[in-house]
């Protein structure tokens, strides 16, 4: 049996006709038989029997039962990034099994990072295991894949730098450290904390990117290890391992010592911008060669000095960095008088009177905000006397805002204003850290005991942090980044927002009329759609189905390139 169609036209009007009619052969002929008229019943219920009769089955809607519901439109965003960048190429060229699960690894730092072991959960609670294959892997598997990540870092650093860094162009580093839980570990060591964790083991880490920030190399020391030692390294690595002719280095400036200087100017085809250390600063005006006076009309200046010789120094000054400087040193100016205060008032009284035990009294009170400099103190038997230096006050007020950024590169190469914009782009990996740090990628604590893994560790998030920097900027007009930042003419003045940002920052809104988001809350809501596993009654059968993206969620995988 089946469902056929006629149409007949009597004049100007067509009869349309559904009927239902069985075919069989007689006397070796084939006849049909119109067993029903059709016409009569609406289109979805035709559209049922004809499909019934070639052989498709329906159920009740209500028999269906959802197995399992899994997060996929996260996965799908990121993972369509990594093809997009040919993630899986840049870790080898061949597919392996180890390949999927660092790649596995990568991915999911980005969707949810955490530890190895709850990893290994976290891969089957979403889209992300059957994606790439890797159903079942526990956290010795990623351990494995970890280690064979590390092995192959020098050669994906290689690709990346092939990738974002050429001859002559501006290559950005600084350092950061992170906090270690354990001692066992030998880079694991007490030093300068930027996490404010002092007295905790630590590790070091210098990271290496473009000018737009896109990560490219990382390297870990011992936690003991201070800023300057670690540019010797990087240079060994620019030269040999990137292969760079010529290449100008970008690095805080404490990171800068004699020594290093002296490495950078051997170093064949190898400029440098930095700045000076504040005692440089202010050595300069003491001399004369830095006059404060000279920032009455302009933010900018060129200036040599003998004690640079070879070096051009470019002097800035911004006012705002100025009006703040004194402000708050006029509060830790004010926090310390009120420190002294009582104690005075103790001695006046005499129940403070002995001039040792008033100079116990008095040290904690006059370094607790560092302002000892700044006041001459009188202690004897019954008496303390404090005043501030207001010469030695005004002489450190007229360099507020006062900054001397130094490079190798003479104007031609780059003026003035271009090496100050230069300067400034190591936001981008002060930035870099943040998002390391942050519950973004949660480089930390770590928790690897040996060596190698702790090396690995942090080379996974500094790839993950490269997934997210191209994620993020696909989804610029999604968030409350700039689409369009303004060009800034004077590079020592305050950066400012786009109107469009201000208005999107104001009303939360996009300017297509979607709600904006945040990074991780895009992600949230990304996770919304789900993929759904369905079973059919009486059968053993399933099929998959996506639930259908809402339109900021099309609008997100469209920009990813899903």
């Amino acid at each position: 049996m089946h469902v056929v169609t006629t149409r007949q036209r009597r004049g100007e009007k067509e009869y349309t006709a559904t009927l239902l009619r069985r075919s069989y052969r007689e006397g070796g002929k084939v006849k049909k038989q119109t067993l029903a008229n059709l016409s009569h019943l609406p289109d979805g219920l035709v559209e049922v029997i004809r499909r019934y009769l070639r052989g498709e089955r329906f159920v009740a809607g209500g028999e269906l039962r959802i197995e399992r519901s899994l997060p996929a439109g996260h996965v799908a965003a990121v993972l369509a990034m990594a093809r997009r960048l040919d993630f899986a190429r840049l870790l080898d060229r061949s597919p392996s099994r180890e390949r999927d699960l660092a790649l596995a690894m990568v991915v999911e730092r980005v969707l949810e990072p955490g530890s190895k072991l709850a990893m290994s959960r976290q891969l089957g609670q979403s889209t992300l295991a059957s994606e790439l294959g890797v159903e079942g892997a526990d956290e010795d598997d990623l351990y494995a894949a970890l280690d064979w990540l590390g092995e192959r870092q020098q050669r994906i650093e290689r690709r990346l730098g092939r990738r974002h860094l050429g001859d002559g162009d501006l290559v950005f580093y600084d350092l950061s450290s992170s906090y270690f839980e354990g001692r066992s570990c030998p880079l694991a060591a007490r030093g300068y904390s930027r996490d404010g964790r002092r007295g905790t083991p630590q590790i070091v880490y210098g990271l290496m990117t473009d000018r737009t920030g896109k990560p490219v190399a990382v390297e870990v020391f011992g936690g003991a290890t201070q800023d300057h030692q670690t540019v010797p390294a990087q240079l060994e690595r620019l030269k040999v391992r990137f292969g760079l002719g010529q290449m100008v280095l970008v690095a805080d400036r404490g990171m800068v010592t004699r020594a290093n200087l002296d490495a950078l100017r051997a170093a064949d085809g190898v400029d440098w911008i930095t700045a000076l250390k504040a005692p440089q600063v202010k050595q300069l005006a003491q001399t004369g060669t830095l006059q404060p006076s000279l920032f009455d009309e302009v933010n900018l200046a060129e200036i040599t000095s003998e004690e640079f010789p070879g070096e051009r120094l470019i002097v800035c000054r911004n006012p705002l960095v100025a009006a703040e400087r004194a402000r708050k040193r006029d509060e830790l100016l004010a926090a310390t008088e009120a420190e002294l205060a009582p104690i005075r008032e103790r001695v006046t009284r005499g129940t403070l009177s002995d001039a040792a035990q008033i100079g116990l009294a008095v040290g904690p009170a006059i370094k607790r905000f560092r302002m000892k400099k700044h006041f001459d103190v009188e202690i004897a038997d019954g008496h303390l006397s404090y005043r501030r230096k207001r010469d030695q006050i005004a002489a450190e007020a007229a360099l507020d805002g006062i900054y001397v950024l130094r490079t190798s590169l003479d104007s031609h190469a780059l003026d003035s204003a271009d090496v100050v914009r230069a300067y400034k782009d190591l936001q981008h990996v002060e930035r870099a850290f943040r998002v390391l740090k942050g519950p973004e990628l949660e480089i930390r604590p770590i928790h690897h005991r040996l060596e190698r893994r702790v090396r690995a560790h942090v080379f996974c998030c500094m790839l993950a942090l490269y997934l997210e920097r191209h994620l993020r900027d696909a989804w610029t007009e999604l968030t409350y980044q700039d689409e369009h930042p303004p060009e800034r003419p004077d590079p020592v003045a305050k950066a400012r927002r786009s109107p469009a940002a201000q208005h999107k920052a104001a009303t939360k809104r996009t300017t297509s009329g979607q709600p904006v988001h945040s990074f991780r809350g895009l992600l949230a809501d990304l996770a919304t759609q789900t993929r759904n596993t369905i079973s059919l009654p009486g059968t053993d059968a399933t099929f998959d189905k996506l639930t259908e993206p809402t339109d900021l969620q099309a609008h997100a995988l469209k920009l990813a390139g899903a």
